[in-house]
């Protein structure tokens, strides 16, 4: 047993990992900073470096979206203020051709109307003419007419332009109608 003994005084203790030993302890320390290091270095440095592009990009994204808004909006009034403009000049041009149709019209109902005038001037004085031609017509047949009842009357010829000259002035003795 003595053998034993002595076997079991060699063997160091093998020690509780609950334990504080201060070699592990040191130890679990460097492999922590270290595996600090190298998750900072190559992992939580990009992780935040992208985090970091990406809250710019969106931000940036944000900027452009209020701007094409902005810009939407603006295009929007221009868009709303060209067709209140568009609206206007029709109304106008439908107003100027509403006049202008006036207009041409009352010219045409002048144009009409002097016409008219025109045509019955012309009509009156063309009675006036055609109503004198049968009067003097009428004068000379009668003068004809009278010159024979005269011829027969008196049973003689008389001269042609003798009787014409008394018949002319009996009838101008008459009252003119």
């Amino acid at each position: 047993m003595t053998t034993l003994l002595l076997l079991q005084q060699v063997d160091p203790p093998t020690p509780s990992l609950l334990a504080p030993d201060a070699g592990l302890v040191f130890w679990v320390a460097v492999v922590f900073g270290l595996a600090l290091f190298i998750l900072w270095k190559y992992a939580w440095g990009p992780i935040t470096e992208a985090l970091d592009e990406r809250e710019t990009r969106i931000e940036d994204s944000m900027q452009a979206a209020e701007k094409a808004l902005e810009e939407a909006r603006k295009i929007q009034a221009d868009n709303e203020r060209a067709r209140r403009e568009a609206e206007q000049e029709g109304q106008r041009i439908l107003r100027e051709a509403r006049e202008e149709a006036e207009r041409l019209r009352n010219e045409e109902i002048q144009e009409t109307r002097e016409r008219i005038a025109t045509l019955r001037d012309q009509a009156q004085e063309d009675i006036a003419r055609e109503k004198q031609s049968a009067l003097d017509d009428l004068r000379a047949e009668v003068a004809d007419l009278a010159i024979e009842a005269a011829e027969r009357i008196l049973g003689e010829a008389l001269d042609q332009s003798r009787h014409r000259k008394l018949v002319e002035n009996m009838i101008e003795e008459l009252p003119k109608n």
